[in-house]
């Protein structure tokens, strides 16, 4: 005759232990299977924010090109001069007739642009409701690439919020505020351009155009091979950007062989405005424009279509740095740091300390009331418990997610829900149990009697979490996850875990009247 332990062993309710005991192997220590949010471990409130205007000015800069691009092509209106001013394009012609043609070229493709006409000039600017959606959608894309960015510090679930017009809130948990700001801070804004001129000042420039430089163009620094200070003219509209990059690399290489350098890669779309940039300007030197800085300025000996190097004066940790960058992305606008707290750890320290009292308070109530009012079998429903805890910080885990005080809020909830199933189940097996059935009979039929009111209500449940997610942020979030991983957890916890106890139970030990 086998054993308990064979019986154990070759039993369903195996299975449910094994993972068990996998799970705590896994969650073994809790602090680092976990990530735990800035109002339980501290961290950095940063308030950043998006100067919007520019991202304004970037949108009217490209379609000064395009309108540019267009008259090159028609050829039957000549433009004497084109600049932004106040937020608008103005475009002045030789005389009124020219300016009313232009206006009928610009009138399709222009639709989301103002125009007005006055004699031979014409301006353009965006409507209030255009101009809005720039600035929201500039906001709505840096969150974005703040996400990507701070993914390095494997605290992709922080709370990233818009705050008003164009401020975000960033929570950096248990980071290092330092580094990260470092991330933050740099726009990374990629660009090739064609050197139209390159001299050792600012003012050596401008005497070549007699001090007035044309609204197109603009001066950046950089710096010589020679490491002297250098300044370089070009255009003011980059037709490559770092936004048309697929991949960007750090590696070592260049002249020496040995120096930092980061390979890359274009998309598509990259590779043929590269490969048209570079095929028109065969013996110029190309820019790679770095934040308006110009970082290398070699010569363009061929063609180049998909792939290139930026070199420059960078050590290892910057080539990766800037890589990193690259990959994640340029901001749409550049950034600036309005406020910064520092929220100590010793807050967290009482939240969790509060968290863990009111659970296990949860627990030892729950386990009384279970224990007084079905005897053994609430023992089981007590075990069913700690087994539906031990899933809900499994699945945090494995999601990557961040536990929050409103997330230890949200476990407490899924306590009294969990212990809600276990009564329905067993109120059932008493009415069946009062019907005279057997006690195997009342057991299976309490478990799929039950099954539809506990999947009823639970589902309602998690319908509600799943709006809260969707609908909030930050907190209400953390809150909203446990809730629905704890629903989850419970019904696995308590139709398939439970009911293999009792099965378990039944099936090798001679009971005649089950202690409910």
């Amino acid at each position: 005759m086998k054993s308990i332990a064979q019986r154990l062993a070759s039993s369903e309710l195996m299975i449910w232990l094994l993972l068990c005991i996998a799970g705590v192997y896994f969650l073994y220590p809790l602090r680092q299977s976990l990530r735990f949010g800035i109002d339980l471990v501290g961290g950095t409130y940063l308030t950043l924010e998006v100067q919007t205007d520019k991202a304004v000015e970037a949108e009217l800069l490209s379609k000064l090109h395009t309108i540019d691009t267009k008259f090159r092509r028609e050829r039957t209106v000549k433009l004497i001069s084109k600049t932004i001013q106040d937020k608008k394009i103005i475009l002045t012609f030789e005389n009124n007739q020219q300016a009313q043609d232009a206006v009928r070229i610009l009138k399709t493709d222009m639709r989301e642009m103002a125009q007005s006409v006055n004699k031979n000039t014409i301006t353009l600017n965006f409507s209030e409701s255009t101009e809005t959606r720039i600035k929201n959608d500039a906001v709505k894309r840096n969150i974005e690439i703040l996400r990507t960015r701070l993914d390095k510090f494997s605290v992709a679930e922080i709370p990233i919020t818009p705050q008003g017009e164009k401020q975000i809130i960033v929570e950096l948990p248990d980071a290092d505020p330092q580094e990260a700001k470092e991330l933050i801070g740099r726009a990374a804004i990629l660009e090739f351009k064609i050197v139209e001129k390159m001299g050792s000042s600012e003012n050596e420039l401008l005497l070549e155009y007699d001090g007035d430089l044309p609204d197109d163009l603009q001066i950046l620094p950089g710096d010589r091979p020679d490491g002297r200070p250098s300044y370089y003219v070009v255009q003011k509209y980059a037709q490559v950007n770092g936004g048309m990059l697929s991949s960007a690399t750090a590696t070592i290489g260049g002249k020496t062989t040995v120096e930092p350098i980061i390979l890359f890669s274009f998309n598509a779309e990259g590779g043929d405005k590269f490969y048209e940039l570079t095929s028109k300007n065969i013996g110029r030197q190309l820019a790679i424009v770095l934040d308006d800085e110009v970082i290398s300025a070699p010569n363009i000996n061929s063609a180049i279509r998909s792939s290139g190097q930026i070199e420059g004066k960078f050590t290892s940790a910057e080539v990766k740095k800037l890589a990193y960058l690259l990959q994640s992305g340029s901001f749409v606008a550049p950034v600036t740091f309005e406020e910064e707290r520092q929220i100590g750890p010793s807050l967290g320290a009482e939240s969790i300390k509060n968290g863990l009292y009111s659970c296990i308070g949860g627990f030892l109530l729950t386990f009384l009331f279970s224990l007084y009012y079905y005897k053994l079998c609430g023992l089981l429903a007590f075990l069913a418990l700690i087994y539906n805890l031990i899933f809900i910080l499994l699945g945090l885990a494995w999601m990557h997610a961040t536990l929050t005080l409103p997330g230890i809020a949200g476990m407490v909830l899924t306590i009294g829900m969990a212990i809600d199933a276990s009564i329905l189940i067993y109120e059932r097996i008493k009415e069946e149990l009062a019907t005279g059935a057997s006690l195997k009979n009342a057991v299976d039929t309490g478990f799929s009697g039950a099954m539809g009111v506990i999947l009823d209500g639970n589902i309602t449940t998690f319908l509600s979490g799943l709006v809260l997610y969707h609908l909030g942020s930050g907190p209400i979030q953390g809150f909203a996850v446990t809730l629905m991983l704890g629903i989850v957890a419970t019904l696995i916890a308590t139709l398939f875990f439970l009911r293999s106890c009792f099965k378990f139970i039944l099936n090798n030990f001679s009971i005649q009247k089950l202690s409910i």
